[in-house]
Order: structure tokens, then sequence, then C-alpha cells
């Protein structure tokens, strides 16, 4: 059955571009730029609802749970995209935050249209990863619409697992029912119904902050600092690793190569020992009884 989607937002006509083809090039440039700072507002007047998600995400982490992410088209792409930056900035591990899209890898790189309506193959690729009560699936439909999403949203829901609903339109325009619902109200975009762009970039806006603040939250981070990096895989790292381990622990740069060295590239593990003055298993399991935050291990009052 084809349903009319002209009322949704993402679906209507923007009249502010309704020249484009006709537009010099630089107020074209502008337009655009113009029409992505919306999405950049849109995104901060759902932050009560994005803060819900980051606590329901560092929650599910903590109990050994995962965010798992399903979307078609560029909503699946950027959920992907999210999930595989967690483990080199986090050294999480790959599992803790998955990317499902709309027909499996091939759809990463080449479009498949109409996979996306299919339910049962959203509620089948949950069962396939064994959702289960510690999870959160995050649902991720520009236009709210997406049967596949909403398939897999109603399989997790059966399981008892967290629910999050990301959609660029209005909560009235969504059939699901989610835990939470996060709106972001971007409007029509430049080009008709093309919505990697306003509704892809607050898409993105919103992955960004839900898993970066969740990983802050489990003790990722220290300051704004990514402390829990793995530093010996290329030059680059190594060298942040060194400045990390440099700002943190007030030593020099050579000392803080031989810490780096030391820790096996661990930048956490190496700061703890210099704190305690202690070895690395030493430094590990003072990391271990502080819960993995870097602030409370390398205060001396932790038992050891």
């Amino acid at each position: 059955m084809i349903h009319d989607r002209s009322h949704i937002e993402t679906e209507k006509s923007n009249p502010v571009a309704a020249q484009l083809d006709q537009m010099p090039v630089l107020d074209a440039v502008l337009l655009m730029n113009q029409e992505d700072q919306r999405a950049v507002r849109a995104v901060g007047q759902q932050a009560a609802a994005i803060a819900q998600a980051v606590e329901m995400a560092a929650h599910a982490f903590r109990a050994g749970g995962r965010l798992i992410y399903v979307g078609a088209g560029t909503s699946g792409r950027l959920g992907i995209l999210d999930a595989a930056e967690c483990p080199p900035t986090f050294s999480s591990d790959p599992g803790m935050v998955i990317g499902i899209i709309a027909g499996g890898l091939t759809a990463i790189t080449r479009s498949i249209e109409h996979v996306e309506d299919d339910a049962q193959a959203g509620a089948q690729v949950l069962r396939d990863i064994q959702i289960n009560t510690h999870d959160v699936i995050m649902g991720i439909a520009a236009g709210g619409t997406t049967p596949f999403v909403h398939g897999a949203i109603a399989e997790a829901r059966k399981r008892n697992s967290k629910t999050i609903f990301l959609s660029c339109t209005r909560r009235e325009h969504i059939s699901a029912d989610a835990d939470i619902f996060i709106c972001i109200e971007t409007g029509p975009e430049i080009l008709t119904g093309s919505t990697r762009l306003k509704a892809g970039t607050a898409t993105k806006l919103v992955l960004n902050t839900i898993s970066t603040l969740a990983m802050t939250r489990i003790g990722k981070v220290y300051g704004n600092t990514m402390v829990d990096v793995d530093c010996l895989k290329n030059s680059k790292l190594i060298d942040r690793g060194t400045r990390i381990i440099m700002q943190i622990s007030g030593t020099t740069r050579s000392e803080a190569t031989i810490l780096l060295q030391k820790a096996n590239g661990q930048v956490k593990r190496a700061i703890v020992m210099h704190a305690r003055r202690c070895d690395a298993p030493t430094a590990d399991q003072i990391l271990l009884q502080s819960g993995g935050f870097l602030r409370r291990a390398i205060n001396t009052s932790t038992n050891i």
C-alpha cells in the first residue's frame, strides 16, 4: 500500500528555494548555510529529550547492554558511521554501539530503496542479533514513517528493550510507540525530499551528542579529553597520547613517551601509573576499582 506523505514536513517544498536552479551559486550556498543553521537550532530545541537518551544509553552500557541504531538510506548510513567511530575514539568494544541499515552491508555504499518498506525485515534483524532487556534500540527515520524502522521498534518493545525514535518531523506524524521521541523539526529541504541535507545534518548532530556524552558518563573522558584511547596504532595517535599524558600529569614529553610505552599505548593506564607511582597491572586494578573513571583513579584516597 502506498501512503500519502505530502503532509510530512520533510516531503514538502521549501518556498525559499523555489528558484534554486536559477540562483547565482553564491546565493545558493548562502541559502543552504542559512537552512543548515535552522537544523542546528532545531536540535537544540530537543535538548531535554536528547539528554534522556544519553542517560538511557549510558545506563545500558553500565549494564552490559548495547546502543543499536536502525535506519534506512541516509539514516542507516549515519547510524553505521557513528557506531564505527566509537571504538577508535573511546576504545569501546565494537559491539557496544551497532549500526543496522535496511538492505545490509551493500546498502552502505549503494542505494537499495525498496528494502525500507519491509517491516518484517526490521524485526528479523533484531531477532538475529538477539536483543535483550539491557539494549537500547534507536530507530532513525527522517520522515518518521519508514516501515523497516517501525518493524524494528515494534520488535524491540516486544522484547522489553528500551526504545528511542529519532525523526525530523512532528510527533503526531509518527505512529510508533517508543520510550523517548526526539523530533527535530528541520522543515522542508532546499532540494525537496532530499533528507540527506538538513535532516541528515540534524541526525548526525544528535548521534554525535548521544554517543559522546553516553561514553563520557561511563568514564571514557577526563575533562574534555578522550583518555580511553589506544595510542600505538599510528604516529598521530602516539603524539596525541603523549600530549594528553603531558597535559594531565604535568610530565615532560620524554617522560610521557616512556610512560606511554610502559602502558602499552593505553593513555588512561599511563596517567594512573604516574599519579599512583605503580606498575601497569596495579594501575589496571585501580581503574577497575574506580569504575573506569580516571578522576577517581588518580585520587590518592582510592584504595589499592
